[in-house]
């Protein structure tokens, strides 16, 4: 079985097993949803436009975090409470961990299909975009967690998981830029060997 196989079949039974007596059912399809939009369209793009090992492995690590989070909502995860416990922090800061891999992990997907996809070589110009589109993704993802807090209820508060932060929002897209930073600083040389081995280009064309 192909290493794409294996992670969505994680990914699956992480959505399984996370939908079994969540927390809180609304907050629980609002965390997976974009695990159940994600995985369909990446199903239906693999013979066309496969993306690299790395980006895949990324994807199912980010959807086991999304199904751990949305089984027990972000202010509510064990991860959490452990860490605040260990640092004398004031909340629960396991959202931090998801809005860090909303920007770690888009920035592999941002570079990988700009590269492929347009002019874009190596360098600054690519690094500060990459860093763009995950500010960019994080704005919006902000916006889906206001428009849910005025249509929903219960399940719309645990969804937002602010903990009475003020600055919550600004955090959340911090620590997104910060993930995106990170994820091009370390990751790079090893997507880049990746797309090379893929056929996807040289070392010049495909960055």
């Amino acid at each position: 079985m192909r290493e794409p196989a294996v992670l969505l079949l994680i990914a699956i039974a992480g959505v399984v097993v996370s939908g079994i007596q969540p927390y809180e059912r609304g907050t629980w399809w609002l965390e997976v949803a974009p695990v159940l939009i994600a995985a369909p369209i990446l199903i239906a793009t693999y013979r066309r436009f496969p993306l690299t090992p790395l980006a895949y492995r990324l994807l199912c690590l980010h959807a086991l975090i999304l199904c751990l989070g949305g089984h027990y909502t972000y202010a509510q995860v064990p991860l959490g409470f452990w860490m605040q416990e260990l640092f004398g922090w004031s909340r629960n800061h396991y959202d931090r961990i998801g809005h860090f891999a909303q920007g770690f992990v888009p920035a592999i997907i941002a570079r990988e299909v700009l590269l492929r996809t347009s002019p874009l070589r190596r360098g600054k110009w690519l690094f500060f975009l990459v860093c763009c589109v995950c500010l960019a993704f994080s704005a919006v993802y902000e916006f889906v967690e206001w428009w849910a807090a005025l249509i929903g209820g219960e399940s719309a508060a645990a969804f937002l998981g602010t903990q009475g932060d003020q600055w919550d929002t600004q955090s959340d897209m911090l620590m997104a830029l910060l993930g995106a930073i990170l994820a091009q600083l370390t990751l790079a040389g090893v997507q880049d060997r990746q797309l090379t081995r893929m056929g996807a280009g040289d070392a010049d064309a495909c960055n």
